[in-house]
């Protein structure tokens, strides 16, 4: 990573740490999404942090979404499986939690359905990631490390070798990243649940 990107990186979690944060929004009863959700869905949300604004931004059309998981349903538990970067220190990998507490912060909310594919062979894939390093490098070249849409690419990439989801350049890291919106707006996907509290969906 080159000087000005890292420099960019260090002040932004400076802003993070210092901000206050948002308080929790639960406007959801997690009872009203497992009427929808099966198992191998994936979850979209806007969260309310200040890092949830930069990712959602990454996106150029469809900016409803900051974050990504995929849906595990083992017997009457459900839970999301995704990558998530954090300031906290030992919180910034792929990691396993409740449906409930993965909507606590989330403004928005979507559940996407993949065409074609058995749900259960991608939440059983998820489950390999497991502990699998945040990429703060954003490096879609190497899978030792995982940021929340690569995660869902490279377990995708074993089901559907054809797939392809949209990447945007971002100047700032000199990367291409995949955006949100390459799930929201891709032909891949079907939308079968989404509920905001932002103004417009936004």
């Amino acid at each position: 990573m080159g000087i000005a990107a890292f420099s960019m990186l260090a002040f932004l979690l400076v802003v993070y740490v210092l901000m206050p944060r948002g308080k929790p929004v639960v406007f959801h009863d997690p009872d009203e999404l497992l009427k929808v959700v099966k198992d191998g869905d994936i979850i979209c949300r806007l969260g309310d942090r200040f890092w949830s604004g930069l990712f959602r931004d990454v996106s150029e059309v469809d900016r409803r979404y900051s974050h990504v998981g995929i849906i595990s349903i083992n017997g009457d538990r459900v839970t999301v499986i995704h990558a998530e970067g954090t300031t906290e220190t030992g919180k910034d990998f792929v990691k396993e939690e409740k449906l409930e507490d993965f909507i606590k912060i989330a403004r928005t909310i979507g559940i996407y359905r993949i065409n074609n594919i058995d749900g259960f062979q991608i939440s059983n894939l998820a489950i390999n990631y497991l502990g699998v390093p945040f990429d703060w490098q954003f490096d879609m070249h190497d899978d030792s490390k995982l940021y929340c849409t690569e995660l869902l690419y490279v377990i995708l990439k074993q089901v559907m070798p054809e797939l392809k989801l949209s990447t945007v350049y971002i100047r700032e890291i000199d990367k291409e990243i995949i955006p949100l919106e390459s799930v929201s707006n891709s032909e891949y996907f079907i939308e079968i649940f989404f509920s905001t509290t932002t103004q417009n969906g936004k």
